[in-house]
């Protein structure tokens, strides 16, 4: 069996939470993400922009709905440097705009994924998947998009058995 790999952005700092917002040390998909690679034994890569986002969370998803607006593809610091071993590929990301950060689709439009499977994990605070996996089939030509799973961010922590299950099931 190919190896699994992990591919996630996550924004600590500032995040909506329920009650306001609220800074935390480590982003609610960093967590995601780590759950995955834990129970797969899989490889993980961090997507980091070059630029990074607002620190204030308001001016941050300002930032987002700009880009989303102009399809913009932030620059990335690196990239996995050969992703032909891994069959599925599990993408972690916060839903932004109804979709995934920008950045999520500059590091996944670097490749040819086709034959691969692509599998979402998104969390949120009530979003759910919206439109991602119809925008990632887009940014995949020859990718399968498979099972998503949307968590709540807040809830990340406690949703390690879930996660987990849902991972389990789609190798």
């Amino acid at each position: 069996m190919a190896k699994q790999l992990v591919v996630f952005y996550s924004r600590k700092g500032e995040n909506h939470m329920p009650g306001g917002i609220q800074i935390l040390e480590k982003g609610h998909t960093a967590y995601a993400a780590e759950y995955i690679r834990d129970a797969l034994d899989a490889d993980i890569f961090e997507i980091d922009t070059v630029v990074p986002y607002a620190e204030n969370y308001r001016e941050c998803c300002m930032e987002a709905v700009r880009e989303v607006k102009a399809g913009a593809r932030p620059e990335i610091k690196c990239y996995v440097e050969d992703i032909s071993g891994y069959d599925r590929i599990f993408v972690c990301f916060p839903c932004w705009c109804g979709t995934a950060p920008m950045c999520v689709f500059t590091f996944l439009e670097h490749y040819d994924l086709s034959g691969k499977m692509i599998l979402p994990l998104c969390t949120n605070e009530g979003s759910g998947l919206a439109k991602a996996p119809a925008d990632l089939e887009r940014s995949c030509p020859g990718a399968t998009i498979g099972e998503g799973l949307s968590v709540r961010g807040h809830q990340v922590r406690d949703s390690r058995d879930v996660i987990t299950a849902w991972a389990k099931k789609q190798v």
